[in-house]
């Protein structure tokens, strides 16, 4: 009876020991099997970072493109403004027709003319000018009986502008300062003038774009607390004249030399 169990349990262990191996071979497999979902899952995600960065890369290229096309067509309407001129035939047409639309091609903005377009010539001239002690250098001094506008260099030295004024009923006198600077300006009529000379059978526009027929002419000066400016004008033969609303008048070229000179807050002193 003990041989018989002895032969049984001896073939129990060989049996395990046959088989732990078989099984130990086989769980490798089986976990390889398990990782290949992982793998392709894995795989899938870059695939998808890959595609969504190409794209994101397509978007930026595409809009810097467009961004550049948008230069590009910017940079030729201002050419094409150069070259055909603008809006009005006269400045009376301008004025009193209301005909403040560029023809087609013609910039509307109020910065696409260029300084070669200023036809008049230049008044200014350094002086030596006693008053001048009394100001800081840079300030501005309007002189309204001699029509002379004076730019601060130095003690006792300035630079002397022939300018136009307001005619009678408009002139006026204070201090105040420049509060801010624009090239070809929009000119945008105040609603007293526009009443006044309405109720005189002119109808002015709303709005003009700068350009050569604008009043405004090259450049304006803004004043603070004032609804008057200095600024250039297509009129140059009222330069020396009081013929304004209230504003200073320039020649166009000593405008466009003035606004390089002035710093926003150089202060601003009219004398009736």
């Amino acid at each position: 009876m003990r041989i018989i169990l002895l032969v049984f349990m001896l073939a129990l262990l060989s049996a395990a020991g046959l088989t732990a191996p078989a099984c130990a071979a086989t769980t490798p497999a089986a976990s390889e099997q398990q990782q290949i979902p992982l793998k392709k899952k894995r795989q899938a995600a870059e695939a998808r970072k890959k595609v969504d960065a190409k794209k994101a890369a397509d978007a930026r290229k595409a809009a810097e493109a467009r961004k550049a096309a948008a230069a590009r067509k910017q940079a030729a309407a201002r050419r094409q403004a150069n070259q055909l001129g603008w809006a009005c035939d006269g400045f009376l047409e301008c004025l009193f027709q209301n005909r403040n639309k560029p023809r087609a091609g013609v910039q509307r903005a109020s910065t696409g003319a260029s300084s070669r377009a200023v036809p008049d010539e230049a008044t200014g001239e350094n002086i030596v000018w006693a008053p001048a002690s009394k100001y800081a250098i840079g300030s501005i001094v309007v002189s309204t009986p001699e029509r002379a506008l004076y730019f601060v260099t130095g003690p006792g030295q300035a630079r002397r502008y022939s300018v136009g004024v307001g005619r009678e009923g408009f002139q006026w006198s204070g201090a105040s300062s420049i509060v801010s600077k624009a090239e070809w300006p929009t000119w945008r009529p105040p609603p007293e003038m526009i009443r006044r000379e309405a109720a005189k059978g002119n109808m002015l526009p709303t709005e003009m774009a700068g350009g050569p027929e604008n009043p405004l002419g090259a450049r304006a000066l803004y004043i603070g607390g004032k609804i008057y400016r200095i600024h250039g004008t297509n009129a140059p033969s009222s330069i020396g004249a009081a013929a304004s609303s209230g504003c200073i008048r320039m020649m166009n070229a000593d405008v466009v030399e003035l606004y390089d000179k002035v710093r926003i807050g150089a202060k601003v002193y009219v004398y009736q």
